[in-house]
């Protein structure tokens, strides 16, 4: 086998490799040999067949077989010889393949770039640190209130927070339009959850009071007709409703599953969901903050193949939260555009991590494995049982390891660079997060 390397441009690569004539002749006799063993046909004994009549009938499909085959192997045998590591599947260009003849043909494909880390010691991280405060807690526990909480009418002017019950009607020019009115409608003031300007004047209002809204259409808005077109909606006020919350007691307390232990004990379950939960999103913002100041300070040209792979692979991430929504069905090929960026910072990320964990040996942690389990299990009923899940299924302890090797690189880069805290209140953090 004879092996050329020309780089074609960037990280692309053209092998043209030639394979001996004998080698593929015989690898074609022996096959047309195996097919005479076994092939029917009129005038001949089973098993009887010439190997030159099956060679006329079979001989081109044979062949192609063959020679694909045999660029497979040759071509992995090459980039051994020639030390490549290629980023994705070859093309292959057959040249020549004719009988007596040596067989040749070209692969294309990308390469790895040269990854070196630079600069690491000159990065700025900014290192967010937060303590769960007496009123964070209390926060947390009117939250719980409210998500339990009963509307009961009020004798007052609405508030944000409130409810309101309305009919109203909208028009465009001094005429209603398709699905503009409405009767007996609920809408919960603060939530943002009607067109720019719809709630302005329902906050003070009271019941029996009539108001008028004049609003614009958003040029997104989802109906054609109406994108971008100035409406006025008239609304009489039917009821105002504010929330009644629940006592925080005992009973409160068996809500959340609590039957010992009562308030005190609510609130310790609390803040400890709460710390688990901080520590989640301050290890993912210490992580984000890290990733962009590494990829600020060290750009790659990236290969196609892998990036297209990643595209391919947030696609269908992004398919399968639609059909969990259940929007799945008769849903178009999401285009390539919209994961692009995503997928290139992906590779670029995994790239330089991975430079990382080679050059400094870097090894799964068992400690930082078995944590990283019990973290996730204990928001589990049984957290001893999605354990020893894990620990039972070998792929998913790789994809733990893979995660603990990515926060030693993280915590190495950290460790290494000018990091510096910054204490921020837990609303702050949390409020972003969401």
């Amino acid at each position: 086998m004879q092996v050329s390397v020309e780089t074609t441009e960037g990280l692309q690569r053209r092998l043209t490799i030639t394979v001996p004539a004998e080698s593929v002749d015989s690898a074609v006799k022996s096959r047309l040999q195996q097919l005479a063993k076994t092939q029917r046909i009129n005038g001949f004994r089973p098993g009887k067949v010439p190997v030159s009549v099956i060679k006329k009938r079979y001989g081109t499909a044979v062949r192609q077989e063959v020679a694909g085959e045999v660029m497979q192997r040759n071509f992995y045998e090459a980039i051994m010889q020639e030390k490549i590591t290629p980023a994705g599947m070859p093309t292959f260009e057959l040249k020549s393949d004719k009988d007596g003849e040596d067989l040749e043909f070209v692969a294309a494909f990308e390469v790895y770039p040269e990854v070196e880390v630079k600069d690491v010691d000159k990065l700025a991280i900014e290192k967010p640190v937060v303590e769960i405060q007496d009123k964070d807690l209390e926060e947390m526990m009117v939250t719980l209130q409210k998500q339990h909480a009963e509307w009961k009418e009020v004798k007052r002017k609405a508030k944000k927070d409130d409810r309101v019950v309305i009919d109203f009607v909208g028009t465009i020019d001094g005429e209603e339009f398709e699905g503009g009115k409405a009767e007996d409608f609920t809408l919960e003031l603060g939530k943002g959850r009607m067109i720019p300007g719809f709630e302005d004047n329902l906050v003070g209002a009271k019941k029996g009071e009539e108001v008028v809204a004049d609003v614009t259409f958003p040029e997104d808005y989802h109906a054609e007709a109406l994108k971008g077109k100035a409406a006025s909606f008239a609304m009489t006020v039917k009821k105002v409703e504010g929330q009644s919350l629940p006592k925080v007691d005992d009973e409160f307390a068996k809500l959340f599953g609590v039957e010992e232990g009562g308030v005190e004990a609510l609130q310790a379950e609390v803040k400890k969901n709460m710390q688990r939960e901080l520590d989640q999103t301050l290890k993912s913002q210490l992580k984000e903050n890290v990733i962009a100041a590494l990829l600020e300070k060290n750009k790659l040209d990236l290969p196609q193949a892998l990036v297209d792979q990643e595209v391919n692979a947030l696609r269908e991430q992004a398919k399968q939260r639609f059909e969990q929504q259940g929007q799945g069905q008769n849903l178009p090929e999401l285009p390539a555009d919209l994961f692009m960026d995503n997928a290139k910072r992906r590779v670029s990320v995994g790239l330089l991590l991975g430079e990382i964990i080679k050059k400094e040996e870097l090894k799964p942690d068992a400690a930082r494995v078995d944590a990283l389990i019990e973290s996730m299990a204990s928001a589990y009923e049984d957290p001893n049982e999605v354990i020893n899940y894990y620990k039972s299924n070998e792929e998913l302890m790789q994809q733990m390891n893979n995660v603990a090797l990515e926060e030693q690189a993280i915590d190495w880069i950290v460790s290494n660079a000018k990091t510096k805290e910054v204490k921020k209140k837990f609303d702050e953090v949390m409020n972003k997060q969401a």
